[in-house]
């Protein structure tokens, strides 16, 4: 039996319960987590945005290591460190095989897959097939990628989800170049990732806007130049901070209506405009049939940061090494897996950025 965070429904409190978890089995390893992320993709599970099966583990932001193998694993061995991968790509879907992982059929809509049992025998969900707020984790050895053991455990859980989707985003999608403005609208752990991407690829202002002031010291530890505070006057400040004309990138970090026109608005005429946030289904956005003439600004959507797992997860891991990207600054709180439900309730206020669950 191990402990683990439970959902039992939407909108109920999620509390730590033990479960027991299946043996690996062939091509499947075992797990021991050493950190998780609180990612808001969980707090969207409670909150019924996600429509997941409950009981629920949460969690799918991991680092760890691997502690057994099943038979025919060959991708990792007992005592390999490992991020976990919540987007496994099957590798022959029509999406794989023409080099776009990231919308992978195996994995597309899963929002928890069954794995584990209660005490009682009750069967229980694992989030996006990960369950990772839990002391183990039983994954396809497809869904673990190995990083150097030099590499400081714990805040390489981020890797796995913020990091990928925010850098990634930044690199394969707004493809942003040395000198372009860049903006960023939502400064969750995505958000920050985002704006250190952006700082990486040598945008200059990068601008961090967010509706919490709590998060401005945070952005610029991220590698922002400048903060405003999210509101009627954001975009307009945002224009005059990039010559008047608008950034010639916004990437879109909340899942929210107001946070999507916030981003267009920021923009120049001919932006590139990425939404990252997973928003809910009734919160539409619209544009005018004349707006999107007029400006001619692209938008695009970025999913897991349209990343290919196996070759950006080791680029990442290698700018973590060399000291270029720094995860330490996307945390503000290290808790126990008891605190977790706290952590979810800081994320709804929206406070700090992400907080990561340690693991003895």
């Amino acid at each position: 039996m191990v402990q683990a965070l439970i959902a039992r429904g939407v909108h109920t409190d999620p509390e730590v319960t033990e479960i027991e978890l299946p043996q690996p089995g062939s091509n499947e390893v075992s797990v021991a987590v050493r950190a998780a992320g609180v990612c808001h993709s969980d707090l969207s599970m409670i909150d019924g945005v996600l429509h997941p099966s409950f009981p629920l583990v949460l969690g799918h932001e991991a680092s760890g290591v691997v502690t057994a193998t099943g038979a025919d694993v060959t991708r990792v061995g007992v005592g390999d460190h490992v991020v976990l991968n919540w987007t496994p790509p099957c590798r022959s879907c029509w999406f794989c095989e023409h080099a776009e992982p990231w919308l992978c059929t195996a994995t597309e809509g899963v929002a928890s897959l069954p794995r584990g049992a209660l005490a009682d025998g009750t069967p229980t969900h694992v989030t996006l097939g990960v369950g990772a707020l839990a002391e183990q984790v039983v994954i396809g050895e497809n869904a673990v990628i190995r990083i150097p053991d030099e590499l400081p455990l714990a805040e390489s859980a981020l890797i796995g989800c913020a990091v990928v989707t925010g850098v990634g985003a930044v690199r394969n999608n707004a493809r942003v170049r040395p000198g372009e403005s860049a903006v960023v609208v939502g400064l969750g752990g995505v958000g920050l990732a985002a704006i250190a991407g952006a700082r990486l690829s040598g945008a200059d202002p990068v601008i961090g806007i967010d509706s919490s002031e709590s998060k401005r010291e945070l952005a610029l530890a991220a590698g922002a130049t400048h903060f405003l505070q999210a509101g009627d006057r954001a975009a307009k400040e945002a224009r005059k901070l990039t010559g008047g004309r608008g950034a010639d990138v916004a990437l879109e970090c909340a899942g929210r209506s107001a946070a999507i026109r916030t981003a267009w608005q920021s923009s120049r005429r001919g932006a590139r405009v990425v939404i990252l946030g997973v928003g809910s289904a009734d919160d539409h956005v619209s544009f005018s049939g004349l707006e999107l003439y007029h400006f001619a600004r692209s938008i695009s959507v970025s999913v897991y940061g349209s990343a290919d797992p196996d070759v950006d997860v080791p680029k990442l891991a290698e700018s973590v090494r060399t000291g270029e990207l720094d995860l330490d600054t996307f945390v503000t709180d290290r808790v126990g897996l008891s605190e977790a439900p706290a952590a979810f309730d800081r994320m709804r206020r929206g406070e700090g950025g992400r907080s990561l669950v340690l693991f003895d």
